[in-house]
């Protein structure tokens, strides 16, 4: 990784509207993503999804920050009934950061969030069948493929399998 280019996850503000929209409005960004994720993305999307993650409680979705400037999101989200102590973890970057290893650092950071702060037990993240460079994301972070669901979506009415990557919280164990 481009040791200038040091990510962190901090707390979105409104201030992070105008970068997060012109990263975000990429189609090679939302064809990795499921369909809530508009495309194009505009600047009222991002003003309302920071609005949504700011009054979220708890707030569970962070950016991701690289020099002052938010250039993706990254987040859990926390599962209920009989899935309890399970989080699903997602994440994008804008085209312009791929390949520079600020997904694997992310990622990283989204787990010991989901162990040591949230005290998950199990974390787990739905990856598109196209996507290779996020199962690579996934797989050095410690990810095991845990299942392929054959066909179990449509983006851009093309059928797609769903990969299933997961990590057990080695505490828990």
């Amino acid at each position: 990784m481009n040791t200038t280019l040091v990510p962190t996850l901090r707390p979105f503000t409104l201030a992070d509207s105008t970068s997060i929209a012109k990263y975000a409005n990429n189609r090679d960004v939302s064809k990795n993503l499921r369909d809530a994720f508009p495309f194009p993305y505009s600047d009222t999307d991002a003003l309302q999804f920071i609005m949504s993650v700011i009054n979220s409680n708890p707030s569970t979705i962070y950016a991701i920050d690289v020099n002052g400037e938010a250039i993706g999101a990254a987040g859990i989200t926390l599962k209920d009934d009989v899935y309890t102590g399970n989080g699903e973890i997602g994440y994008w970057i804008g085209k312009a950061f791929w390949g520079k290893g600020i997904s694997t650092v992310a990622v990283t950071e989204l787990k010991k969030i989901a162990f040591n702060e949230l005290g998950l037990y199990r974390i787990y993240a739905e990856i598109f069948q196209n996507n290779i460079a996020s199962m690579r994301v996934l797989e050095k972070n410690g990810f095991v493929r845990e299942a392929t669901l054959a066909k179990a979506i449509t983006k851009d009415g093309v059928k797609l399998d769903l990969c299933i990557y997961s990590m057990i919280n080695p505490k828990k164990l």
